[in-house]
């Protein structure tokens, strides 16, 4: 029998157990698309690095083709072989003395940080600064030799040549017929809209090309400014460290920051005056690059506000990690051309704006 005075037990509905199998199911939909979205952005930042590739290979073909009627395939060819020969030389050419010095930089980064902290140990604020800041000791100390570590770079390694090889090889695709897949985008917009669709991929094309070549050279100049400034200091590894500035120009706002971390650590082994003549130094180089490089650059592709990038850069940087923080100025032409050519032309019927 049933004790009348007992509680009953609660009883749970079926439309309950329906309404929290819903919820589970929505949340691990969500989880997956959030999932999958990360690996399509990774994909279409890998598919941005091969057009930026893509894009100078091709119109080297297309100009080598008009100067001598030669076909665009052969061209290519001739491109593709000449550029991969002139890297190889350059790096052969350096390979001795900037290989020598990149091993330098990395076996005297560790003495330069301890001579710095050193000097920084003679003054109050010094001490102050190195007691705030860990010690090198401390944070390397018995885990570089972590089994967990040397996977974790390995893996890392791997990933990185995987992405170079698939960039390169998309690249080679894209450089070599480029219209299939032109006309293949366009396919998957309404035939009335095609015309437009194929001008601003023009556009956007013609953008991506100029502000690559732009950066390119802006990177030359920056590379060699910076070995003639350091060498005429008699800073340590100028070549190296010239060529990781050069390099790292490739990013805005950034890129000179990172710049000029190890150049001050090796200068400041000389003496702190040193260090000082190597921010003056290269705080000239980016005032150059700011103020008449960039503007150049910018003349020649859609003009972007320097805040604009900034914080693309920052989301980028977020949510997609190093290639996206590298890869954010591009992004952002690409979305302001298409705000510009699809929104404010096509929609607000605005033709004052020029793109």
């Amino acid at each position: 029998m049933t004790n009348p005075n007992q509680p009953s037990r609660p009883v749970i509905s079926r439309a309950f157990i329906q309404r929290v199998c819903v919820v589970i199911a929505i949340t691990l939909t969500f989880l997956l698309v959030l999932g999958l979205l990360g690996a399509i952005i990774d994909i279409l930042m890998l598919v941005l690095a091969a057009v930026l590739i893509a894009l100078p290979l091709r119109a080297g073909a297309r100009w080598l083709s008009q100067k001598t009627s030669w076909k665009e395939g052969i061209c290519l060819a001739v491109v593709s072989i000449l550029t991969l020969g002139l890297l190889t030389a350059l790096v052969w050419a350096l390979s001795s003395s900037i290989g020598g010095q990149m091993n330098g930089l990395t076996e005297q980064l560790s003495s330069a940080i301890k001579e710095a902290r050193d000097r920084l140990t003679g003054s109050e604020w010094g001490q102050r600064l190195v007691d705030a800041v860990p010690s090198l000791d401390n944070l390397f100390e018995g885990r570089s030799r972590s089994l967990s570590r040397v996977f974790g770079a390995v893996s890392t390694t791997i990933g990185v040549l995987a992405d170079v090889y698939v960039i390169f090889f998309l690249a080679a695709f894209l450089a070599a017929q480029p219209s299939l897949y032109q006309e293949g985008l366009l396919l998957l917009i309404p035939k009335p809209g095609r015309k437009r669709g194929a001008e601003v991929l023009d556009k956007l094309g013609q953008t991506l090309l100029s502000w690559l070549i732009g950066k390119l050279f802006s990177m030359i100049v920056v590379g060699v400014l910076s070995f003639l400034g350091l060498w005429l200091l008699g800073v340590k590894l100028a070549a190296a460290l010239a060529l990781f500035a050069g390099l790292i120009t490739f990013i805005p706002n950034f890129g000179p920051i990172l710049a000029l971390v190890p150049a001050v650590l090796f200068a400041f082994s000389d003496g702190p005056q040193q260090a000082l003549y190597v921010v003056l130094l290269y705080t000239g180089i980016q005032l150059i690059e700011s103020n008449l490089l960039t503007p150049l650059v910018q003349n020649k592709m859609i003009s972007m506000p320097p805040a604009l990038v900034l914080i693309s850069q920052l989301v980028m940087g977020v949510f997609v990690g190093g290639i996206g923080l590298i890869l954010a100025t591009p992004v952002m032409a690409i979305i302001l051309v298409l705000v510009k050519m699809l929104y404010i032309q096509d929609v607000l019927e605005d033709e004052s704006i020029q793109v």
